[in-house]
């Protein structure tokens, strides 16, 4: 018997000064089975850096989605689509192979690399040469030490406040607090 993937619910409460987006979000995420919780935190994260997209790219009419995570590879981990349907944005998490970023540099108008393990530079030096290529790929890297102390704020219901100011997303709960500075890679 295949194991079932376990749901997270997060109100999501986003200050972005950066971009003068101020917007509560109730999301549903689904957690496979061999996901960890880093991921899905990273997964969270990446929406609320670009929550302000929902604005300034569909004009208010689109929609975020959490895609089925490890369970459906050919689906982004997060994505913003249109109100006609068309991906404008692709978020994948992690470090993905080359032909998966080609494949969604494809199917988006926009595609995101979130990498956040300890391996994450190892993993881009070995593949940087192969995606310069991509013009709508951007490649983001949080330190392995910000993105492990996301893990207390995991529960399966979560009530957030992200606030993004001068780049720097603060994620916090009623008794924790973190500060995520991303670096851009491409």
């Amino acid at each position: 018997m295949a194991l079932k993937s376990t749901i997270f619910k997060a109100n999501l409460q986003i200050a972005d000064i950066d971009h003068h987006y101020y917007a509560d979000h109730a999301l549903t995420l689904a957690r496979h089975p061999s996901e960890t919780d880093l991921r899905l935190m990273i997964r969270l994260v990446a929406l609320a850096y670009h929550a302000y997209q929902l604005q300034e790219t569909c004009r208010g009419d689109g929609q975020w989605s959490f895609g089925e995570g490890l369970a459906s590879p050919d689906e982004p981990d997060v994505w913003l689509r249109d109100w006609i349907g068309q991906n404008q944005m692709w978020i994948e998490v992690g470090q993905p192979e080359e032909r998966p970023i080609a494949k969604a540099c494809g199917r988006s108008q926009q595609v995101l690399v979130y990498a956040f393990n300890h391996a994450s530079e190892i993993w881009w030096h070995g593949i940087q040469k192969k995606l310069v290529r991509f013009h709508n790929l951007a490649v983001w890297q949080i330190s392995a030490t910000q993105a492990n102390a996301l893990i207390p704020l995991v529960k399966r219901s979560m009530q957030l406040c992200a606030t993004v100011q001068e780049g720097v997303l603060t994620l916090s709960d009623h008794a924790h607090s973190v500060e995520i500075n991303r670096v851009l890679w491409q």
